[in-house]
């Protein structure tokens, strides 16, 4: 499962799904949050726990796969967002 974006750089990606792919970026600002770019190159930013979106818009195959990733991942979300922080 793999998505185009512009994806480069510093930004660890933390999964790549069928219809977008998940990262964050590193010392990225509060709240915390993740993003997600979808297939079209959108991109849009979730914010952690409550999964509300912060800025952007991505189609919406891509916000249900990116939202339901993270309802499982929750922990894992928190641990990457501390690392990316403090790292």
């Amino acid at each position: 499962m793999s998505c185009s974006g512009r994806l480069t750089g510093d930004m660890p990606i933390l999964v790549r799904l069928q219809y977008c792919v998940i990262f964050m970026y590193p010392r990225d600002h509060n709240p915390p949050h993740f993003h997600i770019v979808g297939l079209d190159g959108r991109e849009a930013q979730l914010r952690l726990g409550s999964l509300s979106v912060l800025n952007g818009m991505v189609d919406r195959r891509a916000m249900r796969e990116a939202v339901a990733w993270a309802q499982g991942n929750p922990d894992y979300l928190e641990e990457m967002w501390n690392d990316l922080r403090n790292g």
